[in-house]
């Protein structure tokens, strides 16, 4: 019976520290790297702009959550965030299609090679990470509010008689509860929809598209306008989750590329396994297993060291890692890529 109850606090353990956190995060990462394989195969360019335009809407958000705080208004046990959202999602699509009027449209029209246009997106991503420095500055920012747990360890622990407690906090399920409701909503519109189609079949094969009938432009500022309101998401749900800083936002690129090119680079699909492999293999390998093994085994051979194989100072060298290791091994990713 003993050990049945040390199981159990072991696997609450890994619930509460790697299990929960890497769905959450990863549900993040996931709707990051979506964004950026729509873009590698409708546009056709690595888009390192992403990771700022991440937290150009999630900055929009903040601010018009604090508009609404100010004024008294709230989403009861639900952060005021999600009010906000649909404003963060307009402005951020206003943004991009500017950028991409100014910036991104003049490449097309010279037909550029992709290396251009990513070029672009670095001198793109210079620009926005500064505008958001300016207006919200360099700190970091929280803005959650609301509930903050679903349920908690002390009342987990009252009633299951347990040492640990669990604890899932509202924005962790608020992530993948979101994230599952737009990344269905993506592929129905791709799948189901004649400008889903469009999109495909501009994808695929962009001059027999355009012999069929399809509207160049109107398949750039779909694009752009899904693009904006995944970011947008993507961005203001891991602000909630964790807190928002413009520099982390910068640093998420990593891993959202990883998730983009280990899933298969062009493939939706993969965008998103890849999302959870990257979170999974990031959280499980610098969480320090000590006390899981304290649990686990004898008394006598209870270990003396944290059991962490790396530190959480190089958690995103786990994404560089695996990314090396599949352009190397795999260089079309676990799924294959494919346009869309």
């Amino acid at each position: 019976m003993d050990a049945l109850v040390d199981l159990t606090n072991a696997v609450i353990l890994l619930l509460n520290f790697v299990i929960v956190p890497s769905l959450a995060y990863g549900s993040q990462l996931a709707l990051g790297a979506l964004g950026i394989t729509l873009i590698y195969g409708i546009l056709r360019f690595a888009n390192f702009a992403h990771g700022d335009t991440m937290a150009f809407g999630t900055m929009i958000t903040i601010l018009m959550t604090w508009w609404l705080q100010s004024k008294g208004i709230s989403f009861g046990f639900l952060p005021t965030a999600l009010l906000a959202l649909p404003v963060g999602i307009f402005a951020t699509i206003i943004m991009l299609i500017f950028t991409d009027k100014v910036v991104y449209k003049h490449y097309r029209r010279r037909k550029d090679p992709s290396v251009t246009l990513m070029i672009a997106s670095i001198g793109v991503m210079f620009m926005m990470n500064g505008i958001i420095r300016f207006v919200i500055g360099p700190n970091e920012q929280r803005f959650a509010d609301g509930e903050r747990f679903i349920l908690k360890a002390r009342a987990f622990k009252e009633w299951s008689g347990l040492n640990e407690g669990l604890t899932i906090k509202t924005s962790q399920a608020l992530t993948v509860v979101i994230a599952i409701m737009f990344v269905v909503g993506v592929f129905w519109f791709l799948q189901k929809t004649r400008s889903g189609k469009a999109m495909r079949a501009y994808s695929d094969n962009e001059d027999l598209a355009l012999l069929s009938g399809v509207n160049p432009e109107k398949v750039v500022l779909i694009t752009w306008i899904i693009v904006a309101t995944l970011a947008t998401v993507a961005g203001t749900l891991y602000g909630l989750d964790k807190s928002f800083k413009p520099f982390t936002y910068l640093s998420m690129l990593l891993p959202m590329f990883a998730a983009a090119i280990v899933g298969g680079v062009g493939n939706p699909i993969g965008a998103i396994v890849g999302g959870y492999v990257i979170a999974f293999s990031e959280v499980t390998l610098t969480y320090a297993y000590k006390k899981v093994f304290v649990y686990l085994l004898p008394s006598s051979l209870e270990p003396d060291g944290l059991l962490q194989l790396l530190s959480t100072d190089y958690k995103h060298a786990v994404s560089f890692i695996i990314l090396v290791l599949v352009l190397l091994f795999k260089p079309t990713g676990i799924l294959k890529g494919k346009i869309l």
